[in-house]
């Protein structure tokens, strides 16, 4: 393992880690495609672009974060989580049984329209009334039922296990558009993003209060994958744009994001990674919904996938269903002029590029500590580097930490244990 830090005056920056699903797309970037990210990024950083929105409004509406329903998924012994967790993340920090719960809510989607969201709730079996909070953020998922409130498979709601098992509540939420909640997935929108998030943590704060328990303000936020931007979206959002009466930032741990995604679009473009149309495919369905990027699926899909794939990415076909239906590389299944228009973007796509490619570009004033793998050939290390420029440049104090030779998946694992060490330093330095 190495390690390297970046030391300014006072502040100290930590980032909290959260683990894709096993079954589930994860968000790959070129290793080649990805190697010149931080050298370019001076070049890469327009100087006058404006930022998309974070959040729909400064603070969310009273009436988001209200619970709907909510039902026990686990109630485990501290011997049972260790089970749950042996020959696939390390069991030695589980200190504690805990209670699971799948919590649907009132929360907004991209539009900033009232939705419902659902959120993998854990609450550790401690004596304690007060529990420090953390907020676990997924990564790629298309099939809706891959998230950690409905998949027992599902390697985030290990994560969730882990991290509550060392006494912490954590709320893993499911994104708008998964699990059970309403609608579609506009997949790494940010304000449909912060906005989950944020009323997640909300709602998990009044049914641990039901239950007898009250959860620390300050939140310890993770992200893995498509987790990791979304990571520092709503670290910013709690820090900056006040979204939350009573939750602040509180650490950051970001693993293996892709933090340079226009890069990474341009590289799925070119076929330079593993199954880049399928990738590609997901996200051009959910941003075309979002925000606009064609004008019929013919315009961007070549026949006869034209006619398949939106159906396809509709949430309900899981990922070996996609993956049997469409080619896997992107020339075979996009039109040359649309995939020019990922390569060099311009317009809508670009603003929204843009706001993914800077979700770094600030500077927390809580702990930060960025974790990637040298191993990993889905999201290369050269992005995590990529968001400690940014921190670097904005004079942020934070750790970048390599966690081996291990691949995209293995990445998250070898990183967990990490994250809980790096939350005990936290909490002990408040």
């Amino acid at each position: 393992m190495t390690s390297q830090r970046n030391h300014t005056p006072v502040r100290l920056l930590i980032a909290t880690a959260v683990l894709g699903t096993g079954v589930a797309l994860t968000v790959p970037a070129s290793a080649s495609a990805s190697a010149a990210t931080s050298t370019a990024y001076a070049q890469a950083r327009p100087a006058t672009a404006q930022q998309a929105p974070i959040a729909d409004t400064r603070m969310r509406p009273a009436q988001t974060g209200s619970i709907i329903s909510s039902r026990l998924v686990a109630d485990l012994t501290a011997q049972q989580v260790a089970a749950e967790l042996q020959g696939k993340v390390d069991s030695s920090q589980v200190r504690h049984g805990v209670t699971a719960y799948q919590v649907v809510y009132r929360t907004t989607n991209s539009a900033g329209e009232p939705t419902t969201a659902s959120q993998f709730l854990v609450l550790p079996k401690t004596f304690g009334r007060h529990l420090p909070t953390v907020a676990w953020l997924h990564g790629t998922i298309a099939y809706r039922k891959d998230t950690a409130s409905e998949n027992p498979g599902s390697s985030d709601r290990l994560a969730a296990y882990l991290l509550a098992s060392t006494g912490r509540a954590v709320s893993a939420p499911d994104y708008v558009g998964l699990g059970v909640g309403e609608g579609f997935h506009p997949y790494g929108d940010p304000r449909a993003t912060v906005a989950a998030t944020v009323d997640g943590l909300r709602a998990a704060r009044a049914f641990a209060h039901r239950n007898g328990r009250e959860l620390d303000r300050k939140v310890q936020v993770s992200g893995f994958s498509q987790g990791g931007p979304a990571t520092m979206l709503v670290g910013r959002a709690l820090q900056e744009e006040g979204v939350d009466q009573y939750f602040r930032l509180g650490a950051l741990a970001p693993v293996a994001g892709p933090f340079h995604l226009s890069v990474f679009e341009a590289a799925a473009a070119d076929d330079k990674i593993e199954k880049s149309g399928l990738y590609l495919a997901y996200f051009a369905t959910a941003w075309n919904k979002t925000y606009g990027l064609y004008s019929s699926p013919s315009e961007a899909f070549r026949a006869p996938y034209d006619q398949i794939v939106e159906e396809l990415f509709d949430g309900d076909h899981t990922t070996e269903q996609i993956a049997g239906a469409l080619p896997p590389a992107s020339k075979d299944l996009f039109t040359e002029e649309f995939l020019d228009r990922i390569r060099t973007p311009s317009g809508v796509l670009k603003q929204r590029l843009h706001a993914l490619d800077t979700t770094c570009d600030w500077k927390p004033n809580v702990p930060v500590s960025l974790f990637h793998a040298r191993g990993d050939k889905d999201v290369a290390a050269s992005h995590s580097a990529y968001c400690a420029q940014q921190l670097k440049d904005n004079d942020a104090d934070f750790r970048l930490t390599d966690v081996g030779d291990y691949d995209h998946n293995n990445s998250v694992e070898q990183a967990l244990p990490r994250i809980v060490r790096f939350f005990d330093e936290t909490a002990d330095a408040d």
